[in-house]
């Protein structure tokens, strides 16, 4: 009888942190297509969430990284993600709330088993504004901040790693199509973003779709089509309705992503990047985003995960 007791308390013992473990490393499913926030922030200093980024599950591998905000590394471990698992990572517009933990991405990839390339895709430059291939080259280049990460970018790692970084056109209206994988299929268009290149984007898996919609401001009826009957949308939600001036004509307001989300006609609609002069205001955007938009609102928040 002891000896069964002691068996009974061992076995215990082994299996309670292993539970716990369990329960705090994932969010998401283990099989099936997820999406899952890392950080719903907009980046300023007067929040607490993390910066925005995204995660595109597939049967428990974190297959999509979007974005890269501020503690994305972090909350990425805490979802239990693995960078060799990445087949892609995408940037919607080349800024500090958007990129800020790409060299912390970079220099621990290092430390991870990758065998194989990395493709980073992000809008081009236009006037004053740099693109991808430029940001990266001043971030690792040989002449950049971190030139000791420079050989990512031309040479492949023993194990086969490499960064393969291209740039996707922001201007014309043109659909690109140009990167598809066993798992995955991405697409993006051009968002009018003020005078900032800026991208949407949109992933395929199977008949499942997500599409990040970033920073847009205009030209809604190229993102409706672009969006057409997707899983979930993600808008940035960056200002009220009442806002008006420069930020109106930078970020859209809820009442035209409400617009958009019901002409696509989404299945469900999730703000992100919220920023610190919506926060409070959430009955407000309701209001004005259910105008138009009668099926499932969320206003996400980090680390938060829908299974689709």
């Amino acid at each position: 009888m002891r000896l069964l007791l002691t068996l009974l308390i061992t076995l215990l013992v082994l299996l309670v942190p292993t539970i716990g473990l369990t329960q705090q490393s994932k969010q998401c499913g283990e099989s099936g297509v997820w999406l899952e926030i890392l950080g719903a922030g907009s980046g300023e200093l007067s929040t607490d969430w993390a910066g925005p980024s995204y995660v595109v599950w597939i049967d428990d591998k974190a297959r999509l990284l979007v974005d890269a905000g501020a503690g994305s590394t972090t909350q990425f471990a805490k979802a239990g993600g693995k960078f060799e698992d990445l087949d892609a990572i995408v940037l919607s517009s080349i800024q500090p709330n958007l990129t800020s933990a790409l060299p912390e991405f970079v220099q621990g990839s290092l430390a991870t088993s990758r065998d194989r390339i990395l493709p980073i895709f992000g809008p081009d430059g236009r006037g004053t504004y740099i693109g991808t291939k430029v940001f990266f080259d001043r971030l690792i280049g040989e002449q950049g901040a971190w030139p000791e990460f420079a050989r990512l970018l031309r040479i492949r790692t023993l194990a086969g790693y490499r960064l393969d970084v291209d740039e996707v056109p922001t201007s014309g209206k043109r659909r690109w199509a140009g990167y598809r994988t066993e798992n995955l299929q991405l697409s993006a268009i051009a968002v009018d973003h003020g005078d900032r290149p800026a991208l949407a984007w949109r992933v395929d898996v199977g008949e499942i779709a997500f599409v990040f919609a970033g920073s847009f401001s205009h030209d809604k009826y190229d993102l409706v089509k672009f969006a057409a009957s997707a899983d979930a949308l993600v808008a940035t939600h960056a200002i009220p309705e009442a806002t008006r001036g420069t930020l109106r004509e930078t970020y859209a307001p809820p009442s035209k992503i409400g617009e958009v989300a019901a002409e696509a006609n989404v299945r469900t609609l999730i703000l992100g990047q919220r920023a610190e002069r919506t926060r409070g205001r959430e009955t407000l955007s309701t209001e004005a985003i259910t105008k138009n938009f009668k099926k499932s609102l969320i206003f996400a928040n980090d680390l938060e995960c829908w299974g689709f």
